[in-house]
């Protein structure tokens, strides 16, 4: 096969040659690192679970990986034109799936966040967190070209929509992770001081309304700040296993794993520790910050303020949610189940985490003559 030119005209080529090809290789890496801890720690949880098929959770993976990653590829072709209006269509669609869970689920565990559709069961707020963020650059940047237009208002409604549907579900931990995201794209987009701060007053308010009227909540924090008088069961395992994987793991005779709940979801990040020792751990550590760390600066040199806020909002949904879930794993948070992005088994994680970084290739591409104000915004 011929080496791809610059002068290559194919659609490919062009591609090819206007995203940022590091971030590819890096986010190409963490679903490699993915697909071999899953198949590590898969095995365990199925048979904590009593599943026949030792493979079951890693064969489910695989099987919406390949969709997942051509619908990425997808999205990264589209112009930011076209990914602002998926933004907004994947948002409403899933702000009536998340309607429609909260009235009509019949909820696992008393938390009413799924929709299912038989052969798939989907948690519409995954998808909708991205969809919000493409939604709400939209009007903080319309906002900002125009100060008579009410785009921080109209993106503020749109925020406490969504927060009282999380709220509702319940979901707290989502609602701090896009209440924390909300925040930093009010600062990036330049809006005044005094709406982050009343923004934060807002987020404490509800934190502490959870505390008090949630004794799920109550009791994780309670833990967390008192682990002597607390339930730590699933963190103590956790801390347990990574330490036994001490720097290069413990490979086939990985046994605390077996132990953990959650193995292949929420503590998948112990089971790397095990498997592959300290050296995996902090390989996955510093792929998501290198990640996080380039996309910004690739939003920091764009000259929107919609491409600016959106990526840098995108990006800090991986890197939150990235952030929470390695915390968890080593105590430094309170427990919350949050996946970790292309690593932690989950269907709607895989699939969400696919469109967010689609969205990101899509805005951080060179786009050649695309800067007429429809296609870029201001």
């Amino acid at each position: 096969m011929s080496r791809m030119s610059r002068t290559d005209a194919s659609l490919l080529g062009r591609w090819w040659w206007s995203v940022d090809r590091p971030s590819v290789a890096i986010v190409a890496m963490i679903i490699v690192i993915g697909v071999v801890v899953l198949l590590a720690a898969g095995p365990s949880a199925a048979a904590r679970l009593r599943i026949s098929n030792e493979f079951y959770f890693s064969m489910k993976q695989l099987m919406f990986l390949g969709p997942a990653i051509l619908m990425m590829l997808t999205i990264s072709f589209l112009t930011p034109l076209q990914t602002r209006r998926l933004g907004v269509v994947v948002f409403a669609g899933m702000l009536v799936l998340m309607v429609a869970a909260v009235l009509f689920s019949s909820g696992i565990n008393g938390a009413k966040r799924w929709v299912d559709f038989g052969i798939i069961g989907i948690q519409p707020s995954e998808f909708a967190k991205p969809g919000f963020v493409i939604v709400a650059a939209w009007m903080l940047a319309e906002g900002a070209r125009n100060p008579a237009f009410p785009g921080g208002a109209i993106a503020m409604g749109l925020y406490g929509v969504f927060a009282i549907l999380l709220l509702l579900q319940p979901d707290y931990g989502q609602w701090a992770l896009i209440t924390a995201v909300w925040a930093m794209m009010f600062f990036i987009a330049g809006w005044s001081w005094l709406w982050i701060g009343a923004l934060g007053v807002v987020g404490l308010g509800a934190l502490f309304a959870g505390y008090k009227m949630s004794d799920h909540v109550a009791a994780r924090i309670d833990s967390f700040l008192d682990p002597a008088n607390g339930e730590t069961f699933q963190v103590d395992r956790s801390l347990e296993t990574i330490a036994n994987g001490g720097l290069i793991g413990r490979g086939d005779t990985a046994a605390f794993k077996g132990q953990l709940p959650d193995a292949h979801t929420d503590f998948i990040f112990a089971v790397a520790a095990e498997e592959f020792g300290f050296i995996l751990g902090l390989t996955i550590i510093v792929l998501f910050a290198v990640f996080v760390m380039r996309t910004l600066l690739l939003a920091s040199a764009q000259r929107s303020i919609f491409i600016q806020t959106a990526v840098a909002g995108l990006v800090a949904t991986i890197g939150f949610q990235s952030v929470i879930n390695v915390g968890v794993s080593l105590r430094a948070l309170p427990a919350k189940g949050m996946t970790l992005p292309f690593i932690s088994y989950g269907v709607s994680s895989l699939l969400a985490t696919a469109l967010t970084i689609g969205f990101i290739f899509s805005l951080t591409r060179v786009h050649p003559g695309a800067w007429r104000r429809k296609e870029i915004m201001p």
